[in-house]
C-alpha cells in the first residue's frame, strides 16, 4: 500500500501547483469519486463540458525548479508534452523546437547536431542544454559549425521545457540566453495505469529521401519498488529535395541509439534513477551544397550516465530534495573525403577527432514553511560541471579554432519564493559563480554574484502580470581563452594570414535581463470545458562584456615575392592577428507571444516573436548582432472527430526576411529570403494502445533555406507513422489513483 501512495504522490506532485503546508495524497483523495475515475481512464469528449474530468496543465521545474503549471509560471517558459510531439513526428531535433517564441534550432541538413539560440544568445554555452540532468557542452568550431551543439534523437523525447533569458539563475553558469532541459522516455511512458510491464513499438516513413524510423522500448515493474526501462532506435535519412527539386547533397544520415534506465524506491518517498543512453550517428559534412568543396565522413557518439537520488513526501515541509550526478562525453570522429588538399583542412584520407568528457553534478532542496498569510518556499542548493576538452587534427587546423584543455564551474543559490492569498507572488534569488580554465600555460579564474527578483501580482484569478530583473554569468569557454597559433596559408606557398592570440585575461559575460510579462488563464470563456491559455512579454537584455573575435595589427604579406626584382609582397591581409575580446556590449529586446484556445471539439493556437539586437558600445557600436534571428508567426487550426479519436490539424508558419541591412558589415551569415510553410497532420487512436499518424510538411513545397543554415530545406514531405503499444500484469489498485496532465 504504502508504494502505490509513493508512485500516486510522485505523480501528483507533477500535476499539481506548489502548494504548501498540504498534504497531496490527502488533496487527491479529497478529490470527487468522479474525478478521481477520470485519472484512470481516457475521458470522453462529453466529459469536460460536465466537470466530471479534470485536466490539469503542463508542469515545469526549469524557472524555479519548484513544481508550478506552465501558465502560472513568472517567465517566458514554452513547454512541449507528449500530444504535441505526436502532431510534430519529429524528424529532426530542431523538430522539437517549431513554432516555439524566441526559440530557434540551428541544423543544417548535413548534420545531426543541433544548436539553439534563444533570444539572439547562441554559442560558447550562452545557452544551457541538459538532457536527462545533463550538460550537453560540445563545441567545434569552424567555418561553418556553432560554436556549441548537441546531439539527441527526437524520437526518444518525452517532455521539452525552455526558459528564456538569464531569469534561471539557479541552473548554473552560462545561461544568459535561456535554458533547454529534455527527459528522454522512461517507465512511466510505457507502462499503463494499473499493469506491470509495458511495449511501445513506433515505425515511421517519410517520402521525402526516403527516410524510416523505427523503435522498441520496453519496461517492466519489479515488485512495487524497483522499475526497468530500456530499448533502442533506428533512423535512416536519404539525400532529401528542396522546394526545387533538386537533390541536396550530403542531407543523408543514420542515428542508432540504446537506452536503459533502473529505478528503485528503497524506502518511502525515496527515489534512485540510473539512466545510460548512447548516440551514435553517422553522416557526411561539407561546408556547402557542392560536391567539389571539403567534405568528412563524420560518426559522432554522444555517451551520458546519470544518477539521481531524490526525496519527496508531501507531508514533510523541510525536505524535498533533488540530487543527480552525471557523465557525458561526445566523441565526433572525422575523415576527410573530398575537397583540395590545403594546410587548413589536410588531404583527402587526414582523420581528426575532437572530444569532450563533462562531469558534474546538481543537488538542492525546498524547504516550506507558512509565516501568517504568507505561503513559503526556500530553494537552496549547488552545482559544478568539469569540461575536459581534448581535440585532435595532426594534418589541418581543426585542432587550432579548438585547442585542448580543461574548465571547471560551479556554483551555489538560495531562492525565495513568497505567496500572499493568491494575489502576490515575490521571487527573490542569489547566486553566486566560480570558475578556474587551463591549457597550454594559459589559466584563468573568476566569479561573480548574481541577483534575481520576480514580482508578480494577480488582481483577476484569471490575469497575472509579473515584472523581473534578473543576471546571468557566463565563463569563458576553452577555445575563447586559448585558441593560438598562426592560422594556415589560403594555398600552398602562401605566408599565414594572421595568427590567433590566447587570452587569459577575459572577463565573463553578464546578462542583465529586465522583462514584463502577462499570464492569462480561462476556464469555461465561451462553453463548459474551454480553455484558454496566452503567456506574452516584452525583455531587455543588455550584456557587458560580449565577447567577440577581434581582428587587429599591422597588415601581413601572405602572397611574398621570392624574386629580388619587383615589390616585396604581392598581396596583404588586412590584419595580422586575433582574438577573443571584451570589447563590445550589446542589447537585445523583443516582444513575444504564445496562445491556445481549446474547445475540445476544435483548438487553435497562436505564437510568435520579434527580437532586435545590436551592439551598444565598442567599435562596432550601433552595428546590429548577426545571431538575431528573423521575426515569425506560428498559427494552428485543428479538430478532434469520433469521440476525439481523430484529430486533424493545419499549421502555418510565416518567418520574415534577413536583408543585408539586417546584418553587420562583417557578418559570416548570408541574407535570406522570407518564406511560408504549411503542413497538416491528422491522428487516428482508435484505442488507447494504437496511434496512427500521418502529416504533410511543407505542403506548398516552398523553396527556403532557414537563416543561419547555408544548405536550403527539404521541399514537401509525407510521413506516416504507427505506435502500438501493448503490456500486462495487474497490480494492486492504488490508494488513491493519480491524476493525468497532457
Amino acid at each position: 500500500m504504502a508504494s502505490n501512495n509513493i508512485r500516486a504522490a510522485r505523480t501528483v506532485r507533477r500535476a499539481l501547483p506548489l502548494v504548501s503546508g498540504v498534504s497531496l495524497i490527502s488533496l487527491l483523495a479529497a478529490l470527487p469519486a468522479s474525478a478521481q475515475q477520470a485519472a484512470t481512464q481516457p475521458a470522453p469528449a462529453a466529459a469536460y463540458e460536465t466537470g466530471e474530468y479534470i485536466e490539469l496543465d503542463p508542469i515545469t521545474v526549469v524557472a524555479t525548479r519548484t513544481e508550478q503549471s506552465w501558465i502560472d509560471t513568472l517567465a517566458g517558459v514554452s513547454v512541449v508534452r507528449p500530444e504535441q510531439l505526436e502532431q510534430m513526428m519529429p524528424v529532426r531535433t530542431e523538430d522539437l523546437f517549431r513554432g516555439m517564441p524566441g526559440v530557434t534550432a540551428i541544423q543544417n541538413g548535413n548534420t545531426s547536431q543541433t544548436s539553439i539560440n534563444i533570444r539572439g544568445l547562441q554559442d560558447f554555452g550562452r545557452v544551457a542544454v541538459i538532457i536527462d540532468g545533463a550538460r550537453q557542452n560540445f563545441t567545434q568550431l569552424g567555418h561553418a559549425n556553432a560554436a556549441g551543439s548537441f546531439f539527441v534523437e527526437p524520437g526518444l523525447i518525452a517532455d521539452v521545457d525552455v526558459v528564456r533569458g538569464p531569469v534561471s539563475n539557479i541552473y548554473g553558469s552560462g545561461a544568459i540566453g535561456g535554458v533547454v532541459t529534455m527527459r528522454t522516455k522512461d517507465a512511466d511512458d510505457i507502462i499503463a495505469r494499473g499493469q506491470t510491464w509495458g511495449v511501445e513499438t513506433d515505425g515511421e516513413f517519410g517520402s521525402n529521401g526516403p527516410m524510416g524510423y523505427g523503435s522498441v522500448l520496453g519496461a517492466a515493474q519489479i515488485g512495487e519498488n524497483v522499475d526497468l526501462f530500456g530499448g533502442g532506435t533506428f533512423r535512416k535519412q536519404d539525400e532529401y529535395k528542396d522546394g526545387n527539386g533538386d537533390t541536396v547533397n550530403n542531407t543523408g544520415y543514420e542515428t542508432w541509439t540504446g537506452i536503459a534506465k533502473a529505478t528503485f524506491r528503497p524506502a518511502d518517498f525515496h527515489e534512485i534513477k540510473l539512466t545510460g543512453l548512447n548516440y551514435e550517428s553517422q553522416y557526411t559534412t561539407s561546408n556547402e551544397d557542392s560536391a567539389t568543396t571539403t567534405q568528412y565522413n563524420t560518426d559522432v557518439a554522444n555517451r551520458t550516465v546519470t544518477a539521481s537520488w531524490n526525496y519527496s513526501n508531501p507531508d514533510d515541509n523541510l525536505f524535498d530534495f533533488r540530487s543527480t550526478v552525471y557523465w557525458n562525453q561526445v566523441e565526433q570522429n572525422q575523415v576527410k573525403v573530398a575537397g583540395s588538399n590545403n594546410a587548413i583542412t589536410g588531404n583527402i584520407g587526414d582523420p581528426r577527432t575532437f572530444t569532450i568528457d563533462t562531469v558534474g553534478f546538481d543537488a538542492y532542496n525546498t524547504s516550506r514553511f507558512e509565516w501568517g498569510a504568507v505561503q513559503n518556499a526556500v530553494t537552496y542548493g549547488g552545482d559544478y560541471f568539469h569540461d575536459d576538452v581534448d581535440n585532435v587534427d595532426n594534418y589541418g587546423f581543426g585542432d587550432g579554432y579548438n585547442p585542448s584543455g580543461e574548465r571547471g564551474v560551479g556554483g551555489a543559490f538560495v531562492q525565495w519564493s513568497a505567496k500572499y492569498a493568491n494575489w502576490l507572488e515575490l521571487i527573490t534569488a542569489l547566486r553566486y559563480d566560480t570558475y578556474s580554465l587551463d591549457g597550454d600555460g594559459v589559466s584563468a579564474d573568476g566569479d561573480h554574484l548574481s541577483p534575481k527578483i520576480t514580482l508578480g501580482i494577480t488582481p483577476w484569478s484569471w490575469l497575472t502580470v509579473y515584472g523581473t530583473y534578473a543576471e546571468g554569468y557566463r565563463a569563458p569557454a576553452v577555445t575563447e581563452t586559448l585558441v593560438a597559433g598562426d592560422h594556415p596559408a589560403f594555398f600552398p606557398g602562401g605566408a599565414p594570414p594572421f595568427e590567433f592570440v590566447p587570452n587569459p585575461n577575459l572577463k565573463p559575460e553578464i546578462g542583465e535581463n529586465k522583462e514584463l510579462g502577462v499570464n492569462i488563464k480561462y476556464d469555461g470563456l465561451f462553453t463548459a470545458g474551454d480553455k484558454l491559455r496566452v503567456k506574452a512579454n516584452i525583455y531587455q537584455n543588455d550584456v557587458e562584456d560580449y565577447i567577440e573575435l577581434v581582428t587587429y595589427g599591422p597588415p601581413r604579406c601572405i602572397v611574398p615575392n621570392p624574386s629580388p626584382v619587383g615589390p616585396p609582397c604581392f598581396a596583404y591581409n588586412d590584419y595580422s592577428l586575433a582574438q577573443y575580446q571584451n570589447v563590445e556590449e550589446a542589447r537585445l529586446r523583443g516582444f513575444e507571444f504564445e496562445g491556445t484556445y481549446d474547445a475540445r471539439k476544435w483548438f487553435f493556437s497562436l505564437a510568435g516573436q520579434i527580437t532586435e539586437g545590436e551592439v551598444t558600445a565598442g567599435p562596432d557600436e550601433g552595428q546590429p548582432l548577426s545571431t538575431i534571428p528573423p521575426d515569425q508567426l506560428t498559427a494552428t487550426l485543428g479538430a478532434r472527430f469520433l469521440d476525439e479519436k481523430l484529430t486533424v490539424a493545419v499549421r502555418w508558419t510565416a518567418v520574415a526576411a534577413k536583408t543585408a541591412a539586417d546584418l553587420p558589415d562583417d557578418s559570416v551569415y548570408e541574407p535570406t529570403d522570407s518564406f511560408n510553410l504549411v503542413s497538416i497532420y491528422a491522428g487516428y487512436q482508435p484505442s488507447p494502445n494504437t496511434l496512427w499518424r500521418l502529416s504533410v510538411e511543407n505542403l506548398l513545397d516552398e523553396q527556403y533555406t532557414q537563416y543561419q543554415n547555408f544548405l536550403p530545406s527539404a521541399g514537401l514531405t509525407v510521413k506516416g507513422g504507427l505506435t502500438i503499444r501493448f503490456g500486462g500484469g495487474q497490480v494492486a489498485s492504488a490508494a488513491t489513483p493519480a491524476l493525468i496532465t497532457k
